[in-house]
Formats: C-alpha cells, sequence, structure tokens
C-alpha cells in the first residue's frame, strides 16, 4: 500500500484518514509505529485525545491541502 511508505513524513502534520469501514477521522498525526497509527483529534471544549488505529483498518492516508483564497472576498464565517 502506497500509504504506508509515504505516511512517516506526515509526521506532526493535519491528516485525514479513510477507514475501511466507510468512515473518516481527522487530526495531527503523532506516531506510526508497530503498524498503529496514533491521531491526535480534538473532541469538543479544549478537549484532544489520542487515539490509534491499525493500519488494517486505514483504506488510505490524506495531507490536509495549503490554504488558498479562492477569491479576493472575506471567507464566510460559520
Amino acid at each position: 500500500m502506497p500509504w504506508q511508505r509515504q505516511i512517516y513524513r506526515l509526521i506532526g502534520k493535519p491528516v485525514g484518514l479513510s477507514l475501511r469501514n466507510g468512515k473518516g477521522v481527522s487530526g495531527v498525526l503523532c506516531d506510526v509505529r508497530n503498524g498503529v497509527v496514533y491521531l491526535q483529534e480534538y473532541m469538543y471544549q479544549d478537549q484532544f485525545a489520542l487515539k490509534k488505529y491499525r493500519f488494517e483498518s486505514i483504506d488510505n492516508v490524506y495531507s490536509f491541502p495549503n490554504c488558498t483564497r479562492r477569491n479576493p472576498f472575506t471567507p464566510r464565517v460559520y
């Protein structure tokens, strides 16, 4: 799997994991070892959780794209 060869360069960066069960999660990639990906995810308020995902449960890993302004207007606030 190509993502397994490239994942180490993403440590410390925000990533999205596409899981084999059809779900997706995102967070900061903290570590990769022994076939496990450690991802720090935001929970709520000031709460973060370090979660682990086995390689077998991951379909693909995506790095977040750079922020770009698509037009000269102020971005929408949600």
